[in-house]
């Protein structure tokens, strides 16, 4: 990350995986109770900030080649909104967004820009609130949004809103996007959801946090595009158990460090219009010092 007066540059936004993904009930409202537990990984995007007078929220995609468009009120604009009605600031700002994560994939990536836009935004516009007020702001924007200022991986419960600090070995993903996304609404819809998980603990999950459980999601995503079967069946073709990841198309699998070497080097080649990156977990957030826990 780069500062300057009145301008902040390659803020990076990085990307979840849910290693597993429980559903253990329903609330009244219909909202469905979830366990889980994010990693945070290194496959990011980056954003600029440069601060505007007169309050105008601005932004630029600097995309990837066939990137689909964002629309033009996506979640770091409104993110910048909220910010300003939340605080009273009428100080603007202009934002660059370079997209890398993949959308519907499940990985976070428009939580994950407009967490950083809050801590971004909190700190070019000396607005001094700590992470845990800007989680309550960020909350009306998804439930992930809490986690990406959370500050690292953590285990996760409610509707995504509860959130516990989890400590991971350092480990590493081979990462594969297939060319379809998956609408969330929809998922959550289908009748092949499994809805009934009985609840899982911390302690169970820490005796082999890789290979724990699995996406409640999943059959339901298969249905829904048949391309993540096909993921898996490339992951085991190479010799690796792979899972989705959240509630998109994305699919990963735990390399050990006996099957890793194969992988440092040149990456297999994936079907064409696929994304495959070999990613390791982030320590933490690369912002978790921006903002104080409290404040």
């Amino acid at each position: 990350m780069k500062e300057a007066p009145g301008a902040l540059r390659d803020v990076l936004a990085p990307a979840k995986l849910n290693l597993f993904l429980h559903i253990i009930g329903r609330r009244a409202d219909g909202y469905h109770l979830l366990q889980s537990a994010f990693a945070l990984i290194d496959w990011c995007d980056s954003l600029d900030f440069e601060r505007r007078p007169g309050g105008a929220i601005s932004r630029e995609d600097v995309g990837e080649d066939g990137a689909v468009p964002l629309p033009t009120d996506d979640l770091t604009v409104r993110a910048a909104r909220l910010l300003q009605r939340a605080t009273g600031c009428t100080q603007g700002a202009h934002i660059r967004l370079h997209k890398r994560i993949p959308a519907q994939a499940g990985m976070g990536g428009g939580s994950s820009d407009a967490a950083s836009t809050l801590l971004a935004l909190n700190r070019l516009w000396h607005l001094n609130l700590g992470r845990d007020a800007l989680a309550r702001i960020g909350l009306g924007l998804g439930a992930d949004v809490p986690f990406f200022l959370h500050g690292g991986h953590a285990w996760v419960e409610g509707v995504g809103e509860r959130l516990r600090s989890l400590t991971l070995p350092p480990a590493h993903f081979v990462v594969l996007k297939p060319s379809q996304g998956i609408n969330t609404a929809q998922l959550f819809q289908h009748p092949l959801v499994y809805r009934n998980s009985p609840p899982a603990t911390m302690h169970s999950f820490a005796a082999d946090p890789y290979n724990f459980g699995r996406n409640d999601l999943q059959a339901a995503a298969q249905q829904l595009c048949p391309q993540v079967l096909e993921c898996f069946t490339w992951l085991h073709h190479h010799g690796l158990f792979g899972r989705m990841t959240g509630s998109g198309s994305a699919t990963f699998a735990h390399v050990p460090a006996d099957k890793l070497p194969p992988f440092l080097g040149a990456l297999p080649e994936a079907p064409h219009g696929w994304v495959l990156r070999l990613c390791s977990t982030l320590g933490r957030h690369p912002l978790c010092d921006w903002a104080p826990e409290q404040g």
